[in-house]
């Protein structure tokens, strides 16, 4: 029996006829002669014709997009699941940040010069060299088939452009991430943020020339202790992570009605079509409410009282970026862990203010909680079950947080662990070190000594120990995760203004931002699907789907995944 079907193939960047469809998914282990069409369920009906919206809604499918071309706008290969690059970098480059850092205020020649022996292993020459590439118009041309016999360019025959493949740039930014390194699908989120931890670290000690400065700033946890006492506890952030607050939504009245008419259409045996679908639409005002609203801690250890209690924390910014990038939180995990991506519209405007957001500090006549730790018996703090603990650690989670985790389980179990790990990531005191009575602070000399000569500090490579267990590797993966920890904020209850980031070294400004950049997802996992950027350059949207470069027409500006706002 032969089978054939389309698949999509990257080269031809389109789908394509496979007629050797059966011998390619045997090289996978999979007998498609022994496969049976089954009927979709509800569920994933619902979910095939969601992703069939996103799709054509996001990629402004069906639509006259008109190719653009010239400075500024040269689409990037699709290298194989590598839109998540393509879709940041380009809202990255349209920054003036990094366009001025990369481009406008150095050369490639200049960028060579200064180069190591070996240029493709420089993250600053890699990113001038795109930045060049991106940004130049040079290869923002419309694409050329070479006559063979004469060997040279004939007239255009396609209004697309080639686009430039960034394979130097990726194979460099990914090195050493074990996940970026794959030719898998990635989450845009992470690879923003694992990417400007890079730029930081290229560009240490030369603060002037760090453009991922430009996006960094500062958060203050105010906590209030059932005391009456508050402690304050700084960190510094390049994205405002948002949860989505689905009770807000403005078309409550319109999403009653749908779920009449789908539970009738259901009980009829007939399906809800396309058009008849109603989201919730939540405005953005009120998600940026919900990062400032007050929660409660609870098991916060109250040095005034001397025991655990409940406390409200409350969140705000302490300096404004240069330019803000929101990340939506539309992924959640449902009963069972089951990952479910929320069907929402987030009414997103063209200008936004937080200025209300800006943190107060401490305030005259409140009172700080005084410094110290919890005082407690060791015996009665159980020691974290390994194994949990390295099943919990193999699925991604913090070797810290998984500690915290069984311990405070009982050891129960993983299942419960990762339910307590799940519940208690924002906590504030997620990151301090378990400590054992004054006793525990005490590390091997011989070990903090390695750390010192790797360039730590002594109070970072102390506190650094501690949390790792005494493990020099993970003690070293802990600080690069916490660049900005210090003895003075161990324990969550310290109530010292002062400790924590520095916001000297951070840009601030007003708090009136413009949407300059989306980046948008498609799929069910931002480790599957698509992602597209859409960019405002010149007054106009601009659509960057890999290559394709276009005109948008209409920007599916309540769609996004990341936000990318500029300080007005």
């Amino acid at each position: 029996m032969w089978f054939s079907t389309d698949v999509f193939s990257y080269p031809e960047d389109d789908n394509v006829l496979d007629p050797l469809l059966a011998q390619h998914l045997a090289f996978f282990g999979i007998d498609f002669s022994s496969l049976q069409k089954t009927e979709m369920t509800t569920a994933e009906k619902e979910l095939d014709q969601n992703t069939n919206f996103e799709w054509n809604r996001i990629q402004e499918s069906g639509q006259e997009v008109e190719p653009i071309f010239g400075p500024g706008y040269t689409g990037l290969v699709n290298l194989g699941n590598s839109c998540y690059l393509a879709a940041t970098m380009q809202a990255v480059f349209s920054a003036r940040s990094f366009s001025s850092r990369y481009y406008i205020n150095q050369s490639l020649k200049k960028a060579f010069e200064e180069a190591p022996a070996d240029p493709t292993v420089d993250l600053n020459m890699q990113l001038t060299k795109l930045a060049h590439g991106l940004l130049s118009g040079k290869y923002s041309v419309p694409q050329v088939e070479n006559d063979d016999n004469k060997n040279v360019a004939t007239t255009p025959t396609s209004a697309e452009q080639e686009g430039i493949p960034p394979r130097m740039f990726k194979t460099l930014v990914a090195a050493s991430h074990p996940e970026f390194s794959t030719m898998r699908q990635q989450d845009a989120l992470e690879f923003f943020l694992h990417f400007l931890d890079q730029v930081e670290r290229s560009n240490a000690g030369k603060t002037e020339l760090d453009p991922a400065r430009s996006f960094k700033f500062g958060v203050e946890d105010r906590i209030l202790c059932s005391s009456g006492k508050v402690a304050y506890n700084r960190r510094n952030d390049y994205i405002l992570s948002l949860n989505i607050p689905l009770h807000e939504a403005t078309n409550k009245e319109e999403l009653e009605l749908f779920h009449k008419l789908k539970a009738e259409k259901l009980s009829e045996g007939k399906e809800v079509s396309g058009d008849e679908v109603v989201r919730p639409r939540v405005p953005l005002e009120a998600c940026l409410a919900s990062f400032s609203a007050p929660e409660e801690v609870h098991d916060f250890y109250s040095t005034a009282l001397q025991m655990k209690t409940t406390a409200v924390k409350s969140a705000g910014l302490t300096s404004f970026p240069d330019y803000l990038v929101l990340h939506m939180r539309k992924f959640v995990m449902e009963e069972g862990w089951v990952p479910k991506k929320l069907d929402v519209y987030v009414d997103v405007p063209d200008i936004i203010d937080i200025s209300h957001m800006r943190s107060k500090g401490h305030q005259p006549g409140e009172e700080l909680l005084p410094d110290g730790v919890p005082i407690e018996d060791d015996s009665e703090i159980p020691l974290a079950n390994e194994d949990i603990v390295a099943q919990l650690v193999s699925m991604g989670f913090n070797q810290i947080h998984c500690q915290k985790a069984a311990i405070n389980t009982s050891n129960a179990g993983v299942e419960e662990a990762m339910t307590w790990l799940l519940a208690h990531m924002e906590d504030p005191d997620i990151d301090a070190p378990i400590l054992r009575g004054r006793g525990s602070e005490s590390v091997d000399q011989s070990k903090v000594d390695m750390l010192l000569s790797f360039g730590f500090q002594d109070d970072v490579a102390r506190k650094a120990l501690i949390a790792s267990g005494g493990d020099i590797e993970k003690a070293t993966d802990w600080i690069f995760s916490n660049p900005d920890a210090s003895v003075s904020n161990m324990d969550a209850t310290a109530s010292n203004t002062t400790s924590g980031p520095n916001d000297a070294d951070l840009p601030d400004g007003g708090g009136r931002y413009r949407l300059m950049g989306i980046v948008s997802h498609i799929g069910t996992s931002t480790h599957c699907g698509h992602y597209v950027a859409h960019i405002l350059k010149d007054g106009r949207w601009v659509i960057f789907n890999d290559n394709k470069v276009g005109a948008s027409i209409n920007p599916p500006k309540d769609m996004g995944y990341l936000y990318f706002f500029e300080r007005l």
